[in-house]
């Protein structure tokens, strides 16, 4: 999969298609990514500002996949929890960036050496078209080496 494909394929993928939700870029190196949410007729609440659950939507899957895309097929990766604070009403289209360098890929490897479980915060800021900030996101990432098949069985 490349990183090109994913984002097209995430962003229609029905439950970001019918949120509003489109992935922008996703680094050929898998280590960041940029997702937008345009606040519409159908993307918006009550009094017509970003819904929450579709903020907190955009940002769900893409730590993890930056993170599961770095290590390889060698580890485990998943999306744990999430947290949302959010600052100000979001209106007209939003961005959210999210990061994971290198050094950071690299650390949770060695962190996770051995099957050792690593759990690691990624923050985000959601932004509007000023750049100001609409909400803060924090979301809680799992990391193991995978178990060999072969560990433990005699010879």
């Amino acid at each position: 999969m490349t990183p090109r494909r994913l984002a097209i394929g995430m962003s229609l993928w029905a439950p970001n298609l019918f949120s509003g939700i489109r992935v922008k870029r996703i680094s050929d190196d898998w280590t960041s990514a940029t997702v937008e949410l345009h606040v519409n007729l159908f993307t918006r609440n009550y009094v017509k500002t970003a819904f929450g659950g579709s903020m907190s939507a955009m940002t769900d899957p893409y730590y993890f996949m930056l993170v599961m895309h770095q290590l390889g097929r060698e580890y485990v990766v998943w999306d744990t929890r999430g947290e949302i604070e959010f600052v100000k009403p979001g209106r007209g289209t939003l961005t959210a960036h999210f990061e994971v360098p290198r050094d950071k890929a690299a650390e949770l490897r060695e962190r996770a050496r051995g099957g050792a479980k690593v759990l690691e915060w990624f923050e985000t800021d959601i932004t509007d078209r000023a750049g100001e900030v609409v909400a803060r996101v924090r979301r809680e990432v799992y990391v193991r080496e995978k178990r060999r098949v072969t560990e433990g069985q005699a010879d």
